[in-house]
């Protein structure tokens, strides 16, 4: 029976040499926290040291005396006589898991991250992609200290929402046209810019607002987006062709902001989509494409959403009713996937209230299950995590 003793920097790394060096006929005994380097104790680094044993499995049960002793010769200098007892029933129990483990071989705390992340509706993909750089920035002591952990953990979360900056143009009129698959609410949250902009709020300057709409299709789009336009008193306009839409940015040319409600299609009626594609495309110098979805879409829809309308080059993304769900992980993991920044989001249908420019803590406060230190991420992330879109 072959012994042999690794240390190295977190969990993972160890059990990566130990694999490397001795092949996967070997096992670990024990786990212990050390610290690396340093001066007679002091400055050094946390790390973890395990030993183990290559496994000779034509004997196992004249090897358990042996694995026991080896277990005391290693831990006794420096464990607890309860983690030693822990150890022997472990081996004596044939139990294979690492020590607050479970039978994935995860960590307890990795595990309840990994629950934390589904209960959210995080995508496995992003669950596992968390799941590893836990295993490689924690060692087995800090993964103990769980509100660590999940403080950290929540950081690597926000740092996946991008924000774009809503700013104002220099180059007037600011063309904003919104796309997306029908039901997300579209019009709704186009009448909603156009009081975000358009009607005096707080002391805020209204803009001056223009609103087209190409949406001719469904019945009362048309008439649902001019009943909004004539409560705000802001002008409203139909256009059918690019020639239409054109003709109208140029009457529009002293306008502060041009707002354009595009057809509500499935991302699967790939002839509408053309067709609203064509009148579009080149109607408008600059204009800046927002993309909206549902909140209460699932990931596997959203990314074939993402995909369909990547034709039409948007740059950014509103999500919308945010109020009809508390799992947000699946927009997260998307956008995250698709490197898209969130411009708007919408929480209800009242106009113009339900509206506001997206922001990291709004959207972290969404999420249920996860605890972390509110006020530095409300310092941190207040403007910082905001990103310019070309």
């Amino acid at each position: 029976m072959q012994y042999f003793t690794i240390q190295a920097r977190t969990h993972r790394e160890a059990i990566d040499r130990m694999k490397l060096q001795y092949g996967e006929q070997s096992k670990i005994l024990t786990y212990r926290n050390i610290r690396i380097g340093g001066l007679f104790g002091f400055f050094g680094k946390e790390g973890v040291e395990i030993t183990g044993y290559i496994s000779n499995e034509e004997q196992p049960k004249a090897t358990l005396e042996e694995r026991k002793i080896k277990v005391l010769e290693t831990a006794k200098k420096e464990q607890t006589l309860n983690y030693i007892l822990r150890e022997l029933k472990e081996l004596k129990q044939g139990n294979g898991t690492a020590p607050n483990g479970n039978e994935t071989g995860n960590h307890e705390s990795i595990s309840k991250i990994r629950e934390m992340m589904k209960n959210n509706d995080f995508s496995s993909e992003l669950i596992q992609e968390i799941s590893e750089r836990i295993k490689n920035d924690f060692s087995l002591f800090e993964l103990e200290q769980f509100e660590r952990v999940e403080n950290t953990v929540a950081h690597w979360i926000a740092e996946k929402i991008k924000i774009v900056k809503n700013t104002v143009s220099e180059k007037k009129p600011r063309v904003i046209i919104v796309v997306g698959p029908t039901g997300v609410g579209k019009t709704t949250t186009i009448a909603k810019l156009a009081a975000f902009y358009g009607v005096e709020n707080n002391g805020k300057k209204p803009l001056s607002v223009k609103i087209v709409t190409i949406d001719n299709y469904r019945i009362g789009a048309k008439k649902q987006i001019e009943i909004y336009g004539e409560i705000m008193q802001i002008p409203v306009a139909a256009a059918e062709t690019q020639g239409d839409l054109k003709k109208l940015f140029a009457l529009y040319q002293d306008a502060d902001l041009i707002l354009v409600d595009t057809i509500g299609k499935s991302q699967r009626d790939y002839t509408k989509l053309a067709e609203m594609k064509e009148i579009l495309q080149g109607a408008f110098p600059e204009p800046e494409i927002h993309l909206a979805i549902s909140a209460t879409t699932k990931t596997k829809d959203l990314e074939e959403i993402f995909q369909q309308f990547e034709s039409f080059g948007y740059t950014r993304v509103i999500v919308t009713k945010l109020d009809e769900t508390s799992q947000i992980g699946n927009i997260i993991s998307v956008l995250a996937k698709k490197n898209k920044p969130i411009s708007y989001i919408t929480d209800g249908q009242k106009v113009p209230q339900d509206i506001e420019e997206a922001g990291v803590v709004r959207l972290m406060r969404q999420l249920e299950g996860i605890r972390y230190n509110r006020a530095l991420f409300e310092q941190r992330y207040s403007d910082s995590s905001k990103v310019s879109v070309g």
